[in-house]
Formats: C-alpha cells, sequence, structure tokens
C-alpha cells in the first residue's frame, strides 16, 4: 500500500492506495503546533478506524503547503508506516513543464492537481482548487503548466469581511436559499460570498479560455467546490474531489519507478 498525504492550510487530506486503488479517504484538521507523536497517534488511530493498521506500507507521499510541519509529519509518518517518505518539493520528477518566471515556487499542491488532470482531462485545462485560498492553474495544450491566479478563498472573504466591520456578524455559508436579493445582513453576505465566487468563477473562465482557447476544459476540486459550483452558469465543468490525492499517488509512481 501507498500512502499519500495532502497537507493544506486548514486540513489534512489522508489517502491509502492499493494496485491503484484507492482504500480510503479521511480528513483531519491541519494544527501547526501538534508535535510528531500527536499526529502519529492520529494517524495510527485513522489506519485503525479503516482495518488497515496492520497493513504493509511499500511507500508514503506528503504535498504540503505549511512548511514548518514537513519534519513533524514525515516523523509521525514514518513512525506509524515505517517507510519512506518522498516529499513533494523542487527536484522531484513531475512530468510537468513549468514555465513560470521561478518553476521552483509552484506550489505543491498546484503540482499535485496539475499532474492528475493532465494524466486525467482533456488539454488545454483550467484548474480550480477551492480551499483556504481559491487558486487557478491553466496547462496549455501541450499539458504546460502555464502559472494561474491566487484568490481569497470562501471562508477568508467571510472571515476578512465580519472581522473589518462593525456591524456584519460571523455566517455561516452553508445555508445559502439562492436568494439573488438578500433583504437582510445574512442572507445578503450569503448571496455575496456564495453568487459572487460562481460569477468569479464564470468570469475567470472567459478569460482563461480568451487566451487558452474556448475548448479549455475546467476542473474544480477543494472543500468549498460543492458549494459554489451548483451556482455557476458554465456548463460542463468537472468536479474531482480527489483530483490531489490522485496527483500524490500519481507522483509517488512517477518517483519510484527504479
Amino acid at each position: 500500500m501507498v500512502l499519500t498525504v495532502d497537507v493544506g492550510n486548514t486540513n489534512i487530506v489522508l489517502s491509502a492506495y492499493r494496485d491503484d486503488a484507492r482504500i480510503f479517504t479521511s480528513r483531519m484538521a491541519t494544527q501547526a503546533t501538534k508535535m510528531e507523536d500527536e499526529y502519529a497517534i492520529m494517524f495510527a488511530d485513522i489506519m485503525r478506524l479503516y482495518e488497515c493498521e496492520n497493513e504493509c506500507f511499500e511507500g508514503a507521499i506528503l504535498s504540503t503547503v505549511v512548511p514548518q510541519l514537513v519534519t513533524t509529519l514525515t516523523r509521525a509518518i514514518t513512525k506509524v508506516c515505517n517507510c519512506r517518505v518522498i516529499v513533494v518539493a523542487a527536484g522531484i520528477k513531475t512530468g510537468l513543464n513549468i514555465k513560470l518566471d521561478d518553476p521552483g515556487i509552484v506550489g505543491a499542491d498546484l503540482v499535485c492537481g496539475a499532474v492528475a488532470a493532465k494524466s486525467r482531462y482533456p488539454m488545454p485545462c483550467i484548474i480550480f482548487d477551492m480551499g483556504t485560498a481559491t487558486t487557478i492553474s491553466a496547462l496549455g495544450r501541450d499539458g504546460a503548466f502555464l502559472g494561474g491566479s491566487i484568490l481569497p478563498g470562501v471562508r477568508i472573504s467571510l472571515h476578512a469581511l465580519s472581522q473589518s466591520t462593525a456591524q456584519l456578524p460571523h455566517i455561516d455559508p452553508d445555508s445559502f436559499r439562492n436568494c439573488v436579493i438578500g433583504t437582510n445582513t445574512i442572507d445578503s453576505m450569503r448571496s455575496g460570498v456564495i453568487l459572487g465566487n460562481a460569477s468569479m468563477m464564470d468570469g475567470m473562465i472567459e478569460r482563461y479560455r480568451s487566451v487558452l482557447g474556448e475548448d479549455a476544459t475546467v476542473v474544480v476540486t477543494g472543500g468549498m467546490a460543492e458549494m459554489i459550483l451548483p451556482h455557476c452558469k458554465t456548463t460542463g465543468m468537472f468536479f474531482d474531489s480527489d483530483l490531489l490525492s490522485d496527483g500524490l499517488y500519481m507522483l509517488y509512481k512517477m518517483n519510484t519507478k527504479s
């Protein structure tokens, strides 16, 4: 078995693969203050939950946008799985032609998403990853990583709105009732953040397609995607909740072929 660990600013996603099949996927909160033994206990509990505690792991791969957790999580994974841990970083084989000003700065999460999208979707491709931040990545007709955009995520936007204004409360966007014109503060905030993000996606897709081509495939992933996607006007988008985990598994195979 192979363990993939995708660390975002808000959540850590663990997935286990056997013979190219995903056995389980589990999520936990990212906490930079936890020690390696605390993470090891949490990982072991998840393995036990999915009846994988006695499985033999041939290896693991770690992607993180929280650099201070690299050593902590690598040691925690090693304690639980007793295997080599590959870290997605500069120098790893990706199969991507990264055409940024400095290819070394591309985020590990963007690499994972691009690797999976290039493998399974028609090119050119636009990738939305809607997590703590919303990122947009562009893959050219030949699969080259061309660059992208970074925006505040849905919950970050709401948090900033309530923190920076005296009269706007903290709200839960999950209860949006498809109300375009809010008649109270909370419905107005929900309309703004849900429909505003959906309109942003529609608008950015139009702009990206004007550069990449009107046939550019659109792939959407991330924890906030399912909340926003139903309100987009663009048709034919692909929702892929496991894009990053599958990309990690592809990277593991790519870097252990020998």
